[in-house]
């Protein structure tokens, strides 16, 4: 979604320039942030206007253009509570969500508090939430990986090379889908064997190339070479230009529908859940590598996958042949 700064107080667009520029946020994130203070200042302008019900379908038509820092300057920790209980009431917002927003609105609040010095109190400050229940993350068993990818493989069709290098890159590699997306053919160094993925917050890493992915790449690139075009994207779509996020989430919808693997919440993200599931189980991988091959800021988001291997173990010990063999009561 385009971000209008014609439709923004100054003040506003001046926050989009300090996540864009200077923390160096992906555009997608910057864009959630937007989204979720605009909800904010729409809501807050409507809460002070007497409306006597507000609903959801009333925010779209709010203007904000209008709204001062001095009216900012009068936000209280009260009138947030009374947002994150509008969202939660009335728009439907579960936990994930109104955390999420409360991380946007504790960021905008702390830029014009910290670094832009327009307020001289954060009402933020002391907003607690109750944090959501993490779940494990969903993923595709060993065989359930082979066999998505043999559907791909038995496949006839323009594109199967560059869909087939995509879900092998995908489950050996662990990127997410705007790194791959972004893929350059600058990004693959095959004589290394490795490539350059650019992550959360325009940050480079350097992602190895087993065996698996230099084959899918070598077969997928003299097919590439072909193409007419000077679009220096990895990744082509049947037009020749850099492939859309969209058309590769459809490319793996499709293979997963193919393989019998659909219906389950299935998606590119939980690709990425399957290769770095699959490193730590069968690879014998130790966290601190798989935090640096899935670019994660905090050990912390890693350790996911130490539980899942713990819930894969207890799985396992319950569905041994023994499990249910009790001792008889002799008396």
């Amino acid at each position: 979604m385009a971000i209008l700064r014609s439709e923004n107080p100054d003040f506003l667009n001046d926050y989009i320039t300090h996540i864009s520029v200077v923390k160096g946020l992906a555009k997608s994130t910057v864009n959630v942030y937007y989204q979720d203070v605009r909800q904010f200042l729409r809501f807050l302008k409507l809460s002070r206007s007497d409306v006597p019900d507000i609903t959801p379908d009333m925010l779209p038509e709010v203007g904000i253009r209008d709204i001062t820092i001095e009216d900012i300057r009068t936000v209280t920790l009260r009138d947030i509570h009374q947002f994150y209980s509008f969202i939660a009431s009335e728009c439907g917002n579960h936990d994930k969500i109104r955390c999420r927003k409360a991380t946007s609105l504790r960021s905008f609040f702390r830029y014009l508090t910290k670094q832009a010095m327009l307020l001289e109190y954060d009402p933020t400050t002391n907003l607690e939430l109750s944090r959501p229940k993490h779940a494990l993350p969903k993923y595709l068993n060993l065989n359930e990986s082979l066999a998505l990818l043999r559907t791909l493989t038995e496949q006839n069709g323009k594109t199967q090379l560059r869909d087939y290098c995509i879900l092998t890159l995908f489950l050996n590699c662990g990127i997410r889908l705007g790194e791959l997306v972004g893929l350059n053919l600058s990004s693959v160094d095959m004589e290394e064997k490795r490539m350059r993925v650019l992550g959360k917050g325009a940050k480079e890493r350097i992602v190895y190339l087993n065996p698996a992915c230099m084959s899918a790449i070598r077969e997928y690139l003299f097919e590439r070479t072909q193409a007419e075009t000077d679009d220096p994207a990895f990744f082509l779509s049947s037009r020749n230009k850099r492939i859309s996020r969209r058309r590769v989430q459809q490319v793996v919808e499709n293979a997963l529908k193919a393989a019998g693997l659909d219906g389950r919440g299935l998606s590119t993200h939980k690709l990425r859940h399957t290769a770095a599931t699959l490193m730590y189980q069968h690879g014998h991988v130790d966290v601190l590598t798989l935090k640096s091959i899935l670019g994660h800021e905090s050990i912390s988001t890693t350790e996911i996958y130490t539980h899942l291997s713990d819930s894969s173990m207890q799985e396992a010990m319950d569905h041994s042949p023994l499990a249910d063999v009790r001792r008889k009561n002799k008396s």
